[in-house]
């Protein structure tokens, strides 16, 4: 029973929630027993000369050994892609993942400049970004300690990155990624003269985003038999 209720929890959540934090907890668990972070960090001479794609996508995997931070961003990662893919994308998986698409796709570009090896943390915190400009009014507390609007907690998440001694490169790219997708899709569109310049792709709509019933579809008369099988035996005599 026990077995059947976490499974049931499990397949709940949000498909691109839970297949995005099962491949980073599946990534993390492959080091730990068959793989090392250098076949999967990024490495822009590696990628394209030994032709090592797969690390496009596993640097975005990776977040490290098991320990606090691990467990730190795994928490904020499921938390805010969930909220986001059951809030202002409910019914637009497409537009969630050509977002996914768009913010990997910036974040590998300024990584082909910089000495980045892995990042899930930036691409965490465009997700957070994201969610926080887009619910201003919300009340957050940090451990506690700290009581402010939701746009402010990506910065309090550098402040905290920064007290721990790692480097805020990677939150400042998360941040400034974050921003460009929220200017571009929620903020432009709406100035004067301004248009929408992210249109997710149509096959991404085929493939993930259940097709929209047509308000004037009639259907044959025999489909409406077909969707009502006990009309069908409306004629028959009852059995003796």
């Amino acid at each position: 029973m026990a077995y059947a209720g976490l499974a049931q929890e499990y397949l709940g959540v949000p498909a691109v929630t839970r297949a995005y934090t099962t491949a980073c907890v599946l990534t993390t668990a492959a080091v730990l027993e068959l793989l090392t972070p250098f076949q999967l960090y990024f490495n822009p001479d590696l990628i394209f000369r030994k032709l090592q794609v797969w690390r496009l996508v596993t640097n975005f995997l990776f977040f490290g050994p098991l320990g606090f931070s691990f467990f730190f961003n795994m928490i904020f990662l499921y938390r805010y892609c969930r909220m986001l893919e059951e809030g202002s994308f409910r019914g637009r998986t497409a537009d969630f993942v050509f977002m996914f698409l768009f913010g990997g796709f910036l974040m590998t570009l300024f990584g082909l400049f910089a000495s980045l090896f892995f990042l899930g943390q930036a691409f965490t915190i465009m997700l957070v970004y994201v969610w926080s400009r887009r619910n201003p009014y919300i009340r957050m507390n940090f451990f506690g300690l700290l009581n402010f609007q939701a746009p402010f907690l990506p910065w309090v998440l550098m402040g905290f990155s920064l007290l721990l001694g790692n480097s805020i490169i990677i939150d400042l790219l998360g941040i400034a990624v974050g921003h460009i997708y929220y200017f571009l899709e929620d903020v432009f569109p709406n100035q004067p003269g301004g248009k929408k310049l992210l249109l997710t792709p149509s096959f991404l709509k085929m493939v993930f985003d259940t097709p929209e019933e047509d308000p004037n579809y009639n259907p044959l008369p025999e489909d409406r038999l077909e969707n009502q099988p006990g009309d069908q035996d409306l004629n028959q005599q009852p059995p003796q």
